[in-house]
């Protein structure tokens, strides 16, 4: 008996030990991450690693006692490997690619080191997050060029808003100007932005996968159609000579405002879809109930 007791002793101080050093190693690899992030002055890179880090601490933290941590010598040894990849190409100054899949691979490596391969789908829900963080600014503007969409939505807003305009390429012409849709302006930030927040949103909230696939394409299409407001907006000051709110609306605060109401309106719709998860859920039960008093 007191073998089995001091055996169980050591064990537990084990775990205990071994939950400190992967706490740990978290904690440098997050404070590295946005060291990083803070020195490459990309403050929407910056608030989106804050949040997705702080919602992905929490599912863990409240799940850690459960979570299964028996790691196999072949999974750690790959695990340390990518950690150590993580630490090398963190000297310096990484590109932002780099800073994107980060979060990703780190989170692969402190998996592998705590829970081997065996274990990998408990972390499914952090891996969805950590992949939302940094992927769709990666692959997005691979996959996808809107600047000539934008050039082409943006004229016919101007049209239908009862204005002479023009589009030749990727210029919007009007009486009194010109403005040229660069790639910059085309919306893609937005897009990728929206779409990272929506699939946090579907992490946290469980919903069919019609669903999440309607929400995912419906917050690319939303971000693309404000944006396409914002350049219209500005090929308007551009042709009634108003500089100062051309350059507002470009760069200032004001291209900030645009990007704010696309997430609101994703948000709203994001709240719409749940509501209405919700509700069904609802009436689902209430079925159920009437069945089994109709069967009693």
């Amino acid at each position: 008996m007191n073998t089995k007791a001091s055996s169980l002793s050591h064990n537990l101080r084990l775990l205990r030990y071994s939950d400190f050093w992967l706490r740990a190693i978290a904690t440098g690899l997050v404070s590295i991450q946005l060291t990083l992030v803070w020195r490459v002055n990309d403050a929407d890179l910056l608030a989106a690693n804050l949040l997705f880090l702080a919602v992905i601490a929490s599912l863990l933290g409240d799940r850690w006692s459960s979570l299964s941590r028996q790691s196999t010598y072949i999974a750690s040894a790959v695990g340390t490997v990518l950690l150590v990849f993580i630490l090398l190409r963190s000297v310096g100054l990484p590109s932002t690619t780099f800073l994107l899949l980060a979060p990703l691979v780190a989170g692969l490596g402190l998996a592998l080191l705590t829970s081997g391969f065996s274990y990998l789908r408990q972390y499914s829900q952090e891996f969805t997050a950590l992949a939302f963080l940094g992927l769709p600014r990666v692959i997005l503007p691979i996959l996808l060029d809107p600047t000539p969409w934008t050039a082409k939505f943006a004229s016919l807003i101007l049209w239908y808003s009862g204005f002479s305009v023009v589009r030749d390429g990727l210029n919007i012409q009007m009486a009194g100007g010109a403005v040229e849709v660069y790639p910059g302006c085309s919306g893609i930030e937005s897009m990728t932005h929206v779409l990272s927040l929506t699939g946090l949103f579907l992490v946290l909230v469980p919903l069919g996968w019609l669903s999440r696939l309607f929400l995912l394409v419906s917050g690319v299409f939303i971000a693309f159609m404000v944006n396409a407001f914002r350049v219209a907006l500005m090929a308007y000051l551009v042709a009634n000579s108003q500089p100062e709110a051309f350059r507002y609306w470009h760069e200032g605060t004001g291209s900030l405002i645009f990007s704010m109401i696309a997430v609101a309106i994703a948000g709203a719709l994001c709240y719409l879809m749940m509501r209405l998860n919700d509700l069904e859920d609802e009436s689902d039960w209430e079925d159920e109930s009437d069945l089994e008093v109709l069967e009693e």
